[in-house]
C-alpha cells in the first residue's frame, strides 16, 4: 500500500489530537496568565493564498482578537517549499518573537532542493493542523474523471503538466507516492511549481496545466464557483468540505496523504522565553477563535506542543527523508 501513514510513522492523518508536552498550559489573553509581552511576526514560507501563508493569518487573527500577544503580522518570505524564509532563520537566533509558520512541505523541500540550511536552524513549537490535497481540473477540461487523468498520465507524464506548490512540497511528495503506485518514474512527473496557491490557481484557470493539485482550502471557493472540478481528495475519508469528492484509495489507486503545518521559533532560545511562546500559542489552540479557523478553512485539530512535539518532529523528518530517497526525489 502507497499510504503516507504507513509510510511515515506518525502522519497528520493518524496523530492523536494531543494535549502539549513538556512547557504547555498557561498562556496570556484567553488561555488565563501573562500575554506574549511583545509583538510577534509570523513568517510565512511562501506567497499569498498558500497553506503556510493561511495559517500565519490564522494565527495572527486568533492572537490579537484573543490579545495574546501585543500584536501580530504576517511576513511572506515565498519560494522553494519555506527553505528561502529557513535560510532566514539562523539570523534571528534566539529572537523568541520571530515565529514560523511551516510544515512537511519545509521539511520535504530541505531534502529534495539540497539546502544548506536544515531544521537545525528552528526550535520545535507546536504541530497545529492537518489538511489533505485536492486534484482539480479546470470546469471546462475534457478530463471528467481521476481515472481518466491517471490514464492519460501513465501514457505520457510529461504530457500531463500539474500545476502545484514549490518542489518538495506535500503536494509533490504525494504526486510523487501516486506515480510510484502507477508504475511511472516519479522524476517524469511534469510538476509545474508555484510559491502560492494564487499563482497555481491562475494556471489552472489559464488552461496553462491540465490538472491541479493542493491543499482544500486553497482551491475550495474556486471549486464553489464551479471554475474548478474536483475529482479526487487523497485522505482516508472523504472530506466534508468537498460532500460527494471520492478519495483517491476508493476509486481504485492505494495511496492516502494528509500533509500537516506547525509553528517554529529560531534556534537558541532561553528556556524561558521557549516556554512563553509554547504558552501563547497552546493558549492560542484553546480559544473559540481557533476552533473557528479550523472550521472555516476545513484543517483537522492536530494539535501537540512542547517536548512532545519536538520528538515527533525529529522522527517524522528523518522518514520523510527516507521516503523521498526511496522515490527518487531526494537531492543528490
Amino acid at each position: 500500500m502507497r499510504t503516507y501513514g504507513k509510510i511515515f510513522t506518525a502522519v497528520a492523518a493518524l496523530a492523536l489530537a494531543a494535549g502539549c508536552g513538556t512547557g504547555g498550559g498557561g498562556g496570556g489573553g484567553a488561555g488565563g496568565g501573562e500575554r506574549f509581552d511583545e509583538r510577534v511576526t509570523l513568517i510565512a514560507g511562501a506567497a499569498p493564498g498558500s497553506g503556510f501563508d493561511q495559517t500565519a493569518r490564522a494565527m495572527q487573527e486568533t492572537i490579537q482578537k484573543e490579545k495574546l500577544a501585543r500584536g501580530a503580522e504576517v511576513l511572506n518570505v515565498p519560494g522553494a517549499s519555506g527553505t528561502i524564509a529557513l535560510a532566514q532563520m539562523p539570523g534571528k537566533k534566539g529572537q523568541a518573537d520571530q515565529l514560523m509558520a511551516t510544515g512537511l512541505a519545509t521539511i520535504s523541500g530541505v531534502v529534495t532542493n539540497g539546502s544548506k540550511v536544515g531544521m537545525e536552524a528552528v526550535t520545535p513549537i507546536a504541530k497545529l493542523i492537518g489538511e489533505a490535497d485536492v486534484i482539480v481540473v479546470p470546469a471546462d477540461s475534457p478530463i471528467k474523471t481521476f481515472k481518466d487523468l491517471v490514464e492519460e498520465f501513465k501514457k505520457d507524464p510529461k504530457g500531463v503538466p500539474i500545476a502545484a506548490g514549490s518542489v518538495g512540497s506535500g503536494d509533490h511528495l504525494f504526486l510523487g507516492l501516486l506515480a510510484k503506485e502507477v508504475g511511472v518514474d516519479p522524476k517524469q512527473i511534469n510538476y509545474v511549481a508555484h510559491s502560492g496557491g494564487g499563482e497555481a490557481v491562475a494556471a489552472i484557470l489559464g488552461g496553462k496545466v491540465k490538472a491541479g493539485a493542493s491543499g482544500i482550502g486553497e482551491f475550495a471557493e474556486h471549486i464553489k464557483s464551479g471554475k474548478m472540478r474536483p475529482l479526487a481528495v487523497t485522505s482516508p475519508q472523504q472530506d466534508p468540505m468537498l460532500p460527494g469528492v471520492k478519495t483517491v484509495k476508493e476509486q481504485g489507486y492505494d495511496v492516502e496523504f494528509t500533509n500537516w503545518r506547525c509553528v517554529v521559533a529560531p534556534a537558541g532560545l532561553k528556556p524561558e522565553d521557549k516556554k512563553k511562546v509554547i504558552d501563547m500559542i497552546t493558549a492560542m489552540h484553546g480559544t473559540q477563535e481557533w476552533k473557528n479557523q479550523l472550521k472555516e478553512k476545513g484543517w483537522s485539530d492536530e494539535f501537540m506542543a512542547g517536548d512532545e512535539f519536538a520528538k515527533w518532529f525529529a522522527t517524522e523528518e528523518q522518514n520523510i527523508r527516507k521516503t523521498l530517497d526511496e522515490l527518487g526525489l531526494a537531492a543528490s
